[in-house]
């Protein structure tokens, strides 16, 4: 079982609580590689931490944008860590751009199909 769970998404704020003992580090929220918020963490019950990390509207846009939660020893405001762990990610997908998107993805899956198709064929009409 992963040490976080997912509660959702709901009116941008990402929830979760995070299953262990000892209270975690600081939480940061990261996005194309830059430190963007950092998670609120509030203990729920013992072992249970509650997390809240607040998603910028200003990094919301078209496609397909990724969430890291990472957690470090760093100090609030400055950036992660190296070393930083990745307690979970979060992927939101919005926008026009999609359509064509999954349009190419599924007229590349039918290729692939009409070729594994055509092979099979091949292989049983084969003499054995």
């Amino acid at each position: 079982m992963s040490e976080f769970e997912y509660l959702g998404l709901k009116s941008g704020i990402w929830q979760g609580v995070i299953h262990r003992d000892a209270q975690p580090g600081r939480l940061v929220l990261v996005h194309m590689g830059s430190r963007v918020a950092e998670a609120r963490l509030a203990a729920e019950a013992p072992g249970r931490w509650r997390v809240a990390a607040a998603i910028p509207a200003e990094r919301l846009s078209e496609g397909a944008q990724s969430f890291l939660l990472l957690e470090d020893g760093g100090a609030e405001g400055e950036p992660p860590r190296p070393g930083a762990r990745r307690l979970a990610s979060l992927t939101l997908v919005a926008g026009e751009i999609l359509d064509g998107d999954l349009h190419a993805e599924l007229s590349l899956m039918r290729s692939e199909l009409e070729l594994l198709k055509k092979e099979l064929r091949r292989l049983a009409a084969e003499p054995a």
